[in-house]
């Protein structure tokens, strides 16, 4: 019977274990968007900057979990601004990844009409979104969002790391990251030259599925 007990506790203990968060593996070499984005900057952004967020992340929330278990609420509720930061710069990232690639396709009939419908043109969704994602003051993102309400296709903006779907409730399809560390070493401070040139690597593929899946 005391081994039994045992083992029950084992098991209730493994079953409760945080499965920590992982940098995820880039889909293509830190080289394969030049040149609109440099490997230099792709090597870091990656593996220093995504990173550091995971790595904060999984520090916040072990700190969140020893909380919880001593029923200390002030320290849950300090802790509330860097799991959303870390957790939503995790979050971000991981989109912006698949976001781009070097072949990037076209977008899917499907989508094209809902940009058509809700933008005029695929040029106008463009432009809106680029100029959006220049105006951000700071850091921050600019996103090409699904409005599961609306049915609509939006265009939004989050301050530093803020994650678009909890922030705004829409899903997010298309996000530009406009932190200075995604392109000054190779802009330097014209954020616009960026914005303009990451649509050359934008992956249409990606941003194609996502909108299908957000339509179920």
């Amino acid at each position: 019977m005391y081994a039994i007990r045992r083992i029950g506790t084992k098991l209730r203990f493994a079953n409760n274990v945080r499965q920590k968060h992982t940098l995820p593996d880039l889909p293509y070499e830190y080289s394969a968007l030049e040149p609109v984005i440099s490997r230099e900057i792709m090597s870091l952004h990656h593996s220093k900057h995504h990173a550091t967020y995971v790595n904060n992340l999984n520090a916040a929330e072990e700190k969140l979990a020893q909380a919880q278990a001593k029923g200390d609420i002030q320290t849950v509720i300090t802790l509330a601004p860097a799991l959303k930061f870390n957790g939503g710069g995790h979050i971000n990232h991981t989109i912006f990844w698949q976001n781009l690639s070097p072949k990037g396709g076209k977008p899917s009939d499907a989508l094209v009409q809902a940009i058509e419908k809700d933008f005029g043109s695929m040029e106008n969704m463009k432009n809106q979104l680029a100029a959006s994602s220049v105006g951000v003051q700071g850091s921050g993102w600019g996103w090409l969002g699904f409005n599961k309400l609306t049915k609509k296709l939006v265009i939004q903006t989050c301050q530093n790391q803020d994650p678009l779907e909890a922030t705004t409730g829409l899903v997010p399809l298309f996000g530009i990251d406009v932190w200075e560390h995604a392109y000054y070493l190779q802009y330097k401070n014209v954020r616009a030259d960026y914005v303009k040139a990451i649509f050359d690597v934008a992956n249409w593929q990606d941003i194609s599925s996502r909108y299908e899946k957000a339509l179920k």
